[in-house]
């Protein structure tokens, strides 16, 4: 670790004086020989670095997500050419060059990082060696010398021997205990920030090899804390805890107001702004507008999450719009699709089937009514009744009685009567 961190030298004087700086205010407030002046310069330091880090953090979420979309076109491209590794990589390469993604840029915020932990590591292990590193001078490496965090000197480690905490006026047992419960802390924020990016901000759509290999990261990443964190000393262990906190607390604001399409913080977070725009008519900041208009830009590539948030909008009687504002649709003449087209709401009335009566509604008609006829019920008098039958109305066999003799007293046989002359029945008595 001496040896790499020696290779940042360069850089180790502006880490020392930016400390130092932090140092000189924090001093005048706690005291400059206390731990908690020097364990919150290497905070501010942390935090100085990582808001210079930002740009580079908005690369690393975009080159993630560009990845996770890849995923299918790499797989195919690695099934087609599996037997010819060079036109592999070119066909890997061309991909890339493509779609504009780097696969490095989702390792920019720790490659970024690196210098600046190797650094002051090195200003760290110095102090605990009692060598002047950097703008850290003979005055100020007492002090730190003296620093304590919860009994624990600044520059000990967990392997460090008696001799060398007891020179640092100190116990072996409370330097053990404090970078045993940092390192836990380290480790278990690292696996949980690991964990809320797979579990939540992942597309569940895609079932790629990507995803395997950030659930192996998941637990791989807390083992390898554990194991180096035991040879850092108890500045650095405040360096790294800090920025991994830094780091979940930034993850978490970006899962829940930018979360990839797809995963379940995007279902999340359409049902709030669902509930936001209902609640106000109109959507509320950029970043609610951009959400919209990437939106409705889909079109028909929407994912069911994005189909139900358009489809809740219509009927609440709003309408999302292209430039990413809602409007009021009472009207609801064409709302807008899930698919990105255009449809109807206005719907035909609904026939009404006539109810039918009860059985004691029936006994109590009076006499003489006829009971009424539904839809339902079939005609009691058939289209075609057979001449002479009992089915036939009386007037209707009188007048083709009438027919017959006028015609020579035979006629054509109609459709449904058999031939020849027929004879009326006489009328049933009731």
């Amino acid at each position: 670790m001496d040896t790499i961190a020696s290779l940042f030298s360069f850089i180790t004087w502006p880490v020392s004086w930016v400390i130092v700086q932090f140092h000189t205010v924090y001093g005048a407030i706690f005291g400059p020989d206390t731990g908690w002046a020097w364990g919150l310069s290497i905070v501010s330091l942390v935090i100085l670095i990582r808001i210079c880090l930002i740009p580079l953090f908005v690369k690393q979420i975009k080159a993630t997500r560009g990845m996770q979309t890849l995923q299918p076109e790499m797989k195919k491209i690695q099934e087609r050419y599996k037997n010819d590794k060079q036109r592999q990589s070119e066909e890997m390469m061309k991909l890339y060059k493509e779609t504009g993604t780097n696969p490095l840029s989702s390792c920019l915020p720790i490659l970024a990082q690196s210098p600046f932990f190797f650094a002051l590591y090195h200003v760290l292990n110095g102090i605990a060696s009692g060598d002047t590193i950097g703008a850290v001078n003979q005055d100020l490496l007492e002090s730190a010398q003296k620093a304590h965090i919860f009994g624990a000197p600044l520059a000990s480690k967990f392997f460090s021997s008696e001799s060398d905490v007891v020179a640092l006026s100190a116990s072996l047992t409370d330097v053990r205990v404090v970078t045993a419960i940092m390192i836990v802390l380290m480790s278990a924020s690292q696996f949980f920030t690991q964990r809320q990016l797979m579990t939540k901000n992942v597309d569940t759509t895609v079932k790629t090899p990507f995803m395997q290999q950030q659930k192996m990261l998941m637990y791989i990443f807390p083992v390898m804390f554990a194991v180096f964190g035991v040879n850092f000393p108890v500045g650095v262990l405040v360096y790294w805890l800090t920025t991994n906190v830094w780091t979940m607390g930034q993850q978490m604001y970006v899962i829940r107001n930018n979360p990839t399409p797809g995963s379940k913080a995007q279902a999340a977070y359409l049902e709030r702004l669902h509930k936001s725009l209902t609640e106000h008519g109109k959507t509320r900041g950029r970043g609610q507008k951009a959400i919209v208009k990437a939106i409705v830009a889909k079109g028909r590539d929407r994912n069911e999450f994005e189909r139900k948030f358009i489809n809740g909008l219509n009927k609440s009687g709003l309408a999302a719009q292209p430039d990413g504002n809602v409007e009021k649709n009472d009207a609801a003449v064409a709302a807008q699709s899930a698919d990105g087209t255009t449809t109807a709401t206005t719907t035909a009335p609904k026939r009404q089937q006539p109810k039918r009566q009860s059985k004691s509604q029936r006994q109590t008609r009076p006499a003489g009514e006829s009971e009424p006829k539904t839809s339902l019920e079939k005609s009691d008098e058939p289209q075609d009744a057979e001449p002479g039958s009992k089915q036939e109305s009386k007037p209707a066999a009188a007048a083709k009685k009438l027919a017959q003799k006028s015609g020579g007293g035979r006629s054509k046989a109609q459709s449904g009567q058999r031939k020849g002359p027929q004879r009326p029945k006489s009328p049933s008595k009731k």
